[in-house]
């Protein structure tokens, strides 16, 4: 109810009480290095969702998205990910300039389940393994290298809650189209029919320029 009182939770013992303990499945799963399973699932992930927190506090969650298999395997513990042309923001990257530690998780399109991984990340303008990660004649300027502190599989039921994968719920056009917030937030002197050209079918041959 509206004038009902906001109960908040202060501390990790009220947390317990509240959820519980974790199985003994969940507290061991996690890994330090990478297994068979984690390099085939970076192989075939197309998409990741990468959670940064700079040394004041100020968080950012930035998504990467490549063709399968972008994310490149240095060895067992090391991972690394190219960057691509964007909106020159870099809040993610100002926020591992003061606060190395990182929260990535892997996406496999049609899959429920996700590949976590954290770690500790650091900012590379030039490495041998950048050629290996040219697309569409489109070399990286920065890579993101990442020494991996834990790997673990996710379960699915957030991504089963959500229907994700099922097309059959998806409803795109239930909110305003890109070229439309676009012209009420960030390009209001753009005529609205620019826009509509500018995110048009050939917007995804820009991608990589």
């Amino acid at each position: 109810m509206e004038n009902d009182p906001v109960v908040e939770i202060t501390s990790e013992a009220e947390l317990r009480e509240l959820l519980g303990e974790p199985t003994a499945v969940a507290r061991s799963k996690e890994r330090r290095t990478l297994h068979e399973h984690d390099r085939q699932w970076l192989e075939q992930s197309s998409f990741c969702l990468i959670a940064t927190s700079a040394a004041d506090g100020t968080c950012d969650v930035s998504p990467k998205g490549d063709p399968p298999g972008f994310t490149k395997v240095l060895d067992d513990t090391t991972i690394a990910i190219p960057d691509r042309p964007g909106n020159r923001r870099a809040d993610g990257f100002r926020n591992i300039l003061s606060n190395p530690r990182v929260g990535l998780l892997f996406v496999v399109p049609g899959r429920a389940d996700t590949l976590r991984i954290n770690g500790r990340a650091r900012l590379v303008r030039e490495a041998p393994f950048f050629d290996d990660m040219t697309v569409r004649g489109h070399r990286p300027a920065i890579a993101l290298v990442v020494e991996i502190d834990q790997v673990y599989f996710h379960c699915p039921k957030a991504f089963l809650r959500a229907d994700l994968w099922k097309p059959q719920t998806w409803n795109p056009e239930a909110v305003p189209s890109r070229a439309r917030i676009s012209k009420s937030l960030e390009r209001t002197d753009m005529p609205l029919e620019d826009l509509e050209r500018h995110y048009g079918p050939q917007y995804a041959d820009t991608i990589y320029s």
